[in-house]
């Protein structure tokens, strides 16, 4: 992907052993919340509920919400003028 004849293309940049660990822990988080949900029964159904929640949101708002811009240089979009 070019943007303003500067080729932006992350493959090749030497994070892999990086997104590998992040996608292991992040796996781990998703199991782990569906693994709560084996505990469910009508007599407790909160503490499972509730961990299953936060292990979910955890999981999917930290890749989504943290790492997912944290490598965004305003200088690299398109919309930046140089």
């Amino acid at each position: 992907m070019y943007s303003n004849g500067k080729n932006v293309a992350h493959s090749g940049q030497g994070h892999l052993v990086g997104n590998v660990i992040a996608l292991v822990v992040f796996f781990v988080l998703f199991v782990g919340a569906i693994y709560a949900l084996s505990y469910w029964s009508l007599d407790n159904a909160w503490i499972p509920g509730i961990s299953c929640l936060v292990l979910a949101m955890l999981a999917f708002g930290v890749p989504q919400h943290i790492l997912g811009m944290s490598d965004r240089n305003p200088a690299k979009t398109s919309s930046q003028q140089e």
